[in-house]
C-alpha cells in the first residue's frame, strides 16, 4: 500500500478550521482543505492537501501502480519543534492502525517547506519512504529556505554563540580605534559609529542578554506591583555606596597630596586603609537600609524569622571592626586630617564588633525559640536564602 501523506507540523488545520485529525480518506481530506482555504486563503498548508489529493489520484490512475493507494492528513501542534514531531508520529500510528491493511505501506509525504521536513525522521521511524515532495509558491521557495535557516541559526544557543560573537568582535575593531583618538574625519566617526551598533547587535542577540533583560524588568515589574520595600532600598543603598566611594577617593586625593607629589610618602597599605576609613560608615549605612528593606519585605509575605534580623547588626559589627583596623593603619598627616587609633581603640573596636554580633545572634535565637513563627513550606527556604 502506497499512503500519500500531507504534512501540517504547527496545526494550522486545526487550530483554523477545528477539524479532528488524523484526517484520513480522500473524501474528507478533501473536505478539510476546503474548510482550510475559506478560513485562511494564504495558508500554504492548503497547497499540501490539495497536492496530496492530487498525487492520489494520479497514483490511482496510473497503470504501472498495482497497489491500494490511500491519503491521510497528520498535524502536529504549535509548541515548539520537538512537541510537533511527537504528535505527527501519534497521528501516523493512529493512520497506520486505521488503515489495517496485511500490505507493507509506503509513504509519500507533502510538505510546504524547510521547517516541516524536520520531521522526516519520525516518519522514517514508522513506515518507509517513497519520496518527498515539497509544495511551496514558487517565488517564495528559497526565501523561505532562507528564513528557516536564520531562524535555526538565532534561536540555537550554540550556533549563535559561534557566529554571532566573534562578527560582533570583528566588528568593534574599527570603533575602538576611533575611540582611541587615531582618526578624527567625520565620516570615519559616521562608520565607526554604525560599526559599533552593529557589533553591539551581534554580541547582544549571540550572548541571548535579551532574555536575561526580559527576566530582570518583569522581576523588577512584579516587585513594583506586589510593594516590595526592597525596590526603594536597594535604590538607596546604592546611592549610600556611591556616596561612599567618592568619599573615600577624596579622602585619598587629600592624603596623597598631603604626602608628597605623586603621594610617594604613602604606601599602598596606608592608602587603601584611608579609603576603607573614609567610605566604610556609607557602606555599613547601605547594608543597612538593604537588609531592613529585605526584612520588611519578609515580613509582609508571611515568611518572617527572627534570625533575619542578624543582618543589619552583623553590618554594624563588620563596619566596626574595619572601621577599627582601617584606622590603625591611617598615617599620620595633619594637614590631611588623618592620624592613626591607638592599640587600645583598636582593641576597643575589635571586641565591641565581636560582641554586637556574637549578642544579636545568641538574642535572636532565644527569641526564635521562645516566639516560633508558624512554618511556611513553600517559602521558608526561598526566605531564608534571600533575607540576609
Amino acid at each position: 500500500m502506497i499512503l500519500v501523506l500531507p504534512v501540517d507540523l504547527d496545526d494550522d488545520l486545526g487550530r483554523k478550521t477545528g477539524v479532528r485529525t488524523p484526517v484520513i480518506g480522500r473524501d474528507a481530506v478533501e473536505e478539510a482543505a476546503v474548510q482550510l482555504a475559506t478560513a485562511d486563503p494564504e495558508d500554504s498548508d492548503v497547497n499540501v492537501l490539495f497536492q496530496a489529493i492530487n498525487a492520489y489520484e494520479d497514483l490511482r490512475a496510473d497503470p504501472t501502480v498495482d497497489e491500494e493507494v490511500a491519503v491521510a492528513a497528520v498535524t502536529g501542534v504549535n509548541e515548539g519543534e520537538v512537541k510537533a514531531n511527537r504528535a505527527v508520529g501519534e497521528e501516523i500510528d493512529t493512520v497506520l492502525a486505521a488503515l489495517s491493511t496485511g500490505e507493507e505501506v509506503r509513504a509519500i509525504v507533502i510538505t510546504d517547506g524547510a521547517q516541516d521536513e524536520s520531521v522526516l525522521p519520525v516518519i522514517r521511524s514508522r513506515v518507509p519512504l517513497d519520496g518527498v515532495r515539497r509544495v511551496v509558491v514558487r517565488q517564495a521557495q528559497d526565501l523561505e529556505s532562507i528564513y528557516y535557516t536564520m531562524k535555526q541559526v538565532l534561536s540555537d544557543p550554540e550556533t549563535r554563540g559561534t557566529i554571532l560573537i566573534p562578527l560582533g568582535v570583528l566588528l568593534l575593531v574599527y570603533p575602538l580605534s576611533v575611540i582611541a583618538g587615531i582618526l578624527k574625519l567625520p565620516g570615519a566617526v559616521v562608520f565607526g559609529s554604525i560599526s559599533t551598533l552593529l557589533g553591539l547587535y551581534s554580541l547582544w542577540r549571540g550572548l541571548g542578554l535579551e532574555e536575561t533583560v526580559d527576566g530582570v524588568a518583569e522581576r523588577v515589574r512584579t516587585s513594583l506591583y506586589a510593594g516590595r520595600v526592597t525596590i526603594v532600598t536597594y535604590l538607596v543603598a546604592a546611592a549610600l555606596l556611591v556616596i561612599g566611594g567618592v568619599q573615600g577617593f577624596d579622602a585619598l586625593g587629600a592624603v596623597e597630596t598631603a604626602g608628597g607629589t605623586g603621594g610617594e610618602g604613602v604606601s599602598i597599605t596606608q592608602r587603601l586603609a584611608v579609603f576603607v576609613h573614609a567610605s566604610v560608615q556609607w557602606a555599613a549605612a547601605a547594608g543597612i537600609t538593604s537588609s531592613l528593606g529585605q526584612v520588611t519585605d519578609e515580613y509582609l509575605s508571611e515568611r518572617f524569622r527572627w534570625r533575619y534580623l542578624n543582618a543589619p547588626f552583623y553590618v554594624v559589627a563588620i563596619a566596626i571592626v574595619l572601621y577599627g583596623l582601617s584606622g590603625y593603619f591611617l598615617p599620620s598627616l595633619p594637614s590631611a586630617g588623618t592620624a592613626p587609633l591607638s592599640l587600645a581603640r583598636l582593641a576597643l573596636a575589635l571586641t565591641a564588633g565581636t560582641l554586637i554580633g556574637v549578642l544579636s545572634t545568641l538574642t535572636f535565637a532565644v527569641a526564635e525559640s521562645r516566639f516560633p513563627q508558624a512554618p511556611d513550606t513553600d517559602g521558608d527556604r526561598e526566605g531564608e536564602t534571600g533575607a540576609i
